[in-house]
């Protein structure tokens, strides 16, 4: 073992690759293949780097970097990679490559706008993910915990459309004004109780001689201002929001950097600040103490969110709340005093960021690909996307803990740690147990419902609930357009599949519009009353044409004496079929469109994405792109970028034709991004029904561009060995190694 860190600038060197990297990006604006090109380079130098480091960290060596004392009192500004820091700055570098792959693929098929200020604010943010990671005090953490925020902010608001703005100004508001004040309020108060802020392997000695109640309460500001990072309820709301940005974004951003350094640093604060014996020791009345306090909120969040995502019908959303949920097991498991529950929370961290960037991605292309992003809609995508759902299935599987996924490995163990520290310490660790299973039965409930409607549901017959009839969103009926694409122009229908008795249009629809339920039963309350104005309309209008009718007869009868036939005389052979009211009266059809109301309304673009209005700027650094003018690429998916690959869309053209209801499909204000003024596919299946594609055609490409697929099966590759494999892959053994050297000798490993 070597005690004295070795001086070294590789953890300087990791911090600044990225960035000095995002100059490059910048400059290289007007050629894409080389401004990507140096974003792959940093990552690939960024991991090498940090993996360069690895085998000497598993021997127990520490590499440190200062920049020397900053502050009063002796605060340095200090980069230390010990093998807590490792393990974050390792998942996170090898995971950007990943995603950097993804991103051209996503960006370029999506057509998306500043994509040159994506890439530069995604590298920026790798830094100070890298600086997170290795930070070696409270400030060095806290400083780039806030550059974080900042650089994350243009990756957030990306679509600068309303909604995307608005979240992230939420998101500024939640973790730079607030968790951030929380963890500098916290840090202040640690230095002066204890007079050193500096991480040390087991805790900070003098905090445990230092005034309870003040270090409890350092302890609950530092813990909370890096739990509203990780997304611990009440102050969550700004994680599911900030879903309006690219998936990318989403994926590496909220499901491994942004998210995991808020749990990275609650881990910073129980094993280097207070040390787990503190942690458990800081007694509450009632028999609580300060470890679990902080796995009680862990139980609550993972359950609330959990039954929170059964209610989601986009599938980000849904997503997004898993993520709230799965976040919470690493903080109830940090405040599980023993080492089968650390272990377990610290080796979530990688379990967790495999299966969610993978269910991300195939969000994000089933998007580019087929414009589909609500679950309602994807009854037999599977044969449309099988290595995509495939993938989809099996990190749905490792998130429900399914043996032999990632997944399963992590909340072994914090079972294990639960039940030992329930028999051992306290009975009231029990609870936390239960609130690990029910969480695992809720994970199966929110994740099966897609599974199943994309691989045994039908597109012409589906429910899109097999498991529950209470109101979790979702349609009642098929969405599959009529036979003839359904595609009238002046059939307004709104953006989220709405009934066509929610679009409620100007153009006069008769009331067997208004009776078609669409399937969204939150949208539907009043039907009754807009059925019968639409009677009533009707009746109106029926009785004014009669009237009319009456008056033009008697005129002729006055102005010709000619004998008018009886209508009995005239031979009508469709008589019959006209459609008459209970007293025999001919109901004339004044809908001139030759859409099948038995089929739901189409789905109309709201052009709610930026892509909607601006083209990529494949060629344009910032501003707006040039798309269709000759200088650019042609925005909107399905078009052949410069990699060479073509996004493919499996759905007809349709008229773009705006809605007359912009109803909010969400309660979290969320925006649809469902729609693409391309004129190919505004979301769910075409006429027809899906295209099958089988296994061999999806290997060779006809499913989508393998800039996309093939980060889908990186990743879930890397989920399924870290559950057949866990020391092996290094995580493992380096989890063991943090542990060991943070517990004291009676509760160490069994």
């Amino acid at each position: 073992m070597i005690d004295a860190p070795i001086t070294d600038l590789r953890p300087l060197l990791a911090v600044l690759v990225s960035f000095v990297a995002a100059f490059f990006i910048v400059a290289s604006h007007r050629s894409p293949n080389v401004r990507e090109g140096w974003t792959i380079a940093a990552a690939v130098a960024k991991f090498a780097i940090v993996a360069s480091m690895l085998p000497a960290v598993l021997d127990g060596a520490v590499f440190e970097w200062s920049l020397g004392a900053f502050l009063p009192g002796g605060i340095e500004f200090v980069l230390r990679a010990d093998a807590l820091g490792m393990l974050f700055a390792f998942l996170a570098s090898g995971l950007w490559i990943v995603t950097s792959f993804y991103s051209i693929g996503y960006m370029r098929g999506n057509g998306e706008t500043n994509q040159t200020r994506y890439f530069a604010a995604f590298a920026v943010s790798l830094s100070a993910t890298m600086g997170i990671a290795f930070a070696g005090n409270l400030v060095t953490i806290f400083v780039f915990y806030e550059i974080l925020s900042i650089a994350t902010y243009p990756l957030v608001a990306h679509d600068e459309t309303d909604e995307a703005r608005a979240a992230g100004r939420k998101y500024l508001a939640y973790t730079m004004f607030g968790g951030g004040v929380l963890v500098l309020a916290g840090t202040a108060l640690v230095y002066l109780i204890a007079g050193n802020v500096s991480f040390t392997a087991g805790g900070i000695e003098e905090l445990a001689n230092a005034d309870p109640g003040l270090a409890m309460l350092a302890f609950f500001l530092l813990a909370i201002g890096f739990g509203v990072k990780a997304g611990i309820m009440p102050l969550h709301q700004w994680l599911p929001e900030a879903m309006v940005a690219p998936t990318p974004v989403s994926g590496l951003l909220h499901a491994v950097a942004v998210v995991k350094s808020g749990a990275f640093g609650v881990s910073r604060v129980v094993l280097d600040v207070y040390g787990p014996e503190l942690v458990f020791n800081l007694s509450l009345p009632f028999g609580f103490s300060a470890g679990l306090v902080l796995s009680t909120i862990g139980a609550i969040t993972l359950t609330a969110a959990s039954i929170i995502a059964m209610r989601k019908d986009h599938l980000k959303q849904r997503l997004a709340y898993s993520t709230v949920s799965q976040l919470s097991y690493i903080i109830l498991g940090l405040g599980l005093f023993g080492w089968y529950g650390l272990v377990g929370a610290l080796l979530h961290i990688p379990a967790h960021a495999f299966m969610k960037l993978t269910l991300f991605f195939c969000a994000g292309n089933l998007h580019v690909s087929t414009h589909t992003d609500y679950i309602s809609e994807m009854a037999g995508i599977g044969k449309r996307m099988p290595l995509t759902m495939g993938a989809f299935t099996v990190a749905s599987l490792g998130m429900a803990g399914i043996p032999l996924l990632a997944g399963f490995v992590s909340k072994y163990y914090m079972l294990i740690g639960g039940i030992r520290m329930g028999a051992q310490l306290t009975p009231i660790a029990y609870y936390l147990v239960g609130a690990l299973l029910l969480s695992g039965v809720l994970n199966i409930a929110y994740f099966w419902p897609v599974i199943y409607t994309a691989f045994f549901e039908a597109e012409d017959a589906h429910d899109a609930k097999p498991l529950v009839d209470f109101r979790l969103g979702g349609e009642s009926r098929s969405t599959l357009p009529a036979t003839d694409g359904g595609r009238a122009a002046d059939d307004a229908a709104t953006s989220g599949g709405r009934a066509a008795d929610d679009a409620a249009t100007s153009e006069g629809r008769a009331a067997d519009d208004a009776a078609t339920d669409g399937g969204r039963p939150e949208d539907g309350d009043d039907d009754s009353d807009d059925t019968a104005d639409d009677e009533a309309d009707i009746d109106e209008v029926v009785e004014s044409a009669e009237g009319d009718s009456s008056i033009d007869t008697e005129d002729t009868e006055s102005d010709d004496d000619a004998e008018v036939p009886d209508d009995s005389d005239i031979p009508d052979a469709e008589m019959d079929d006209l459609p008459t009211d209970e007293d025999g009266v001919v109901r004339p059809d004044f809908d001139t469109s030759d859409r099948d109301f038995s089929e739901p309304a189409e789905r109309v673009d709201t052009g709610d994405y930026a892509v909607d209005s601006r083209p990529s700027d494949a060629n344009v650094p910032f501003g707006v792109g040039r798309g269709g003018n000759g200088d650019g690429d042609e925005a909107g998916a399905g078009r052949t970028d410069d990699t060479g690959d073509t996004a493919g869309h499996d759905a007809p053209a349709h008229d773009d034709g705006g809605s007359d209801d912009d109803s909010d499909h969400d309660d979290d204000n969320y925006a649809d991004h469902d729609d693409h003024d391309d004129g190919d596919h505004a979301g769910g299946p075409p006429a027809g029904g899906w295209e099958h594609i089988d296994g061999l055609d999806a290997l060779r490409g006809r499913e989508s561009t393998w800039f996309t697929l093939g980060p889908i099966l990186t990743a879930m590759s890397l989920a399924v060995l870290l559950g057949v494999i866990p020391y092996e892959m290094g995580f493992l053994e380096l989890i063991e190694l943090i542990v060991d050297t943070r517990l004291p000798e009676e509760v160490l490993r069994p």
